[in-house]
């Protein structure tokens, strides 16, 4: 059978380096994004389309990597582009939004004859360029197995359940990273201050129960002071968000990713919003008036 052809709307950060593993795949792709020079990038290697209309039309498969749940809805929903597509066209939606808008997408979609999945990801802009990513997929099990070949280029994945699953799932992985990442700010700058190499403590701790991707991967780029963004704050803040909406709708209190969203919400105030979410060290050396450096600094 022949490979589908796909329709990608959204080359930012993390959706660059997926098309690039999805033509590296021998796929054919359309691309379309707001700020045309980015999919411009690849000319030459996919057929460029001028509106989000012309993209959907006649794709078999259409993926959407975009900011947020609202722009989802500006782009194909009241753009219009969702009447262009075809019929049986599968809806691929690897933004990450509220689980429940998700659900209205996928109403609109299997209304109109299409399969539609939420398919948001974990792993970054490393993950993305190593074709790493952890995929977190909702929906049905016909539209879950039409997606594989698409997916087996950009990671690996797991069906969670039914559609908005997969948004659930982000939503849990987003507290956990900005948790984390809160708590080696603190860890790091506490056994600074103190008189220890931060880079010593996390050489140690991540051969312990401490060790996680967010020590090893952010905890470098605390130490090296690289705020170059993989994941923008802003986006972090926006994922915390949709978190604490989702816990008020399920009369749920989640008070730790209620005081991250608080320092997030206070980086950005200090116009923070586009360095990387290991950023968040910045608020944390801001609210205490020292900076994170070694030992041999501080002493």
């Amino acid at each position: 059978m022949s490979q589908p052809s796909i329709s990608f709307l959204g080359v930012g950060l993390m959706g660059a380096p997926m098309v690039a593993r999805l033509l590296d795949a021998g796929f054919s792709l359309t691309l379309w994004n707001r700020t045309p020079a980015k999919a411009e990038a690849f000319a030459g290697r996919v057929r460029l389309a001028a509106s989000p209309a012309e993209a959907v039309a006649d794709a078999d498969v259409v993926i959407t990597m975009l900011e947020s749940g609202q722009v989802v809805e500006q782009v194909l929903y009241q753009s219009g582009a969702v009447s262009q597509l075809r019929q049986g066209a599968l809806v691929i939606d690897m933004s990450s939004i509220e689980p429940g808008v998700a659900r209205g997408h996928a109403a609109r979609i299997e209304a109109l004859g299409g399969d539609y999945l939420d398919a948001p990801v974990s792993g970054g802009t490393r993950g993305a360029e190593a074709g790493t990513l952890s995929i977190m997929v909702g929906g049905g099990d016909e539209a879950f197995v039409r997606a594989a070949e698409v997916f087996q280029p950009m990671g690996a994945v797991t069906h969670i359940g039914p559609v908005g699953s997969g948004q659930l799932a982000k939503l849990a992985n987003q507290a956990i990273v900005g948790i984390t990442i809160g708590a080696v700010s603190e860890a790091l700058l506490l056994a600074a201050k103190g008189g220890a190499r931060p880079e010593k403590v996390r050489e140690a701790l991540l051969g312990g129960f401490a060790g996680s991707k967010i020590l090893e991967q952010h905890g470098e780029r605390m130490l090296q002071r690289n705020f170059e963004p993989g994941a923008p704050a802003r986006i972090q803040l926006k994922d915390l968000r949709m978190i604490l909406d989702e816990a008020r709708s399920e009369g749920l209190t989640l008070p730790l990713s209620q005081r991250v969203f608080e320092e997030y919400r206070a980086l950005l105030a200090s116009g923070n919003g586009e360095v990387d979410h290991s950023g968040l060290l910045l608020e944390l050396e801001r609210l205490n008036g020292v900076r994170l450096g070694s030992a041999d600094e501080e002493h």
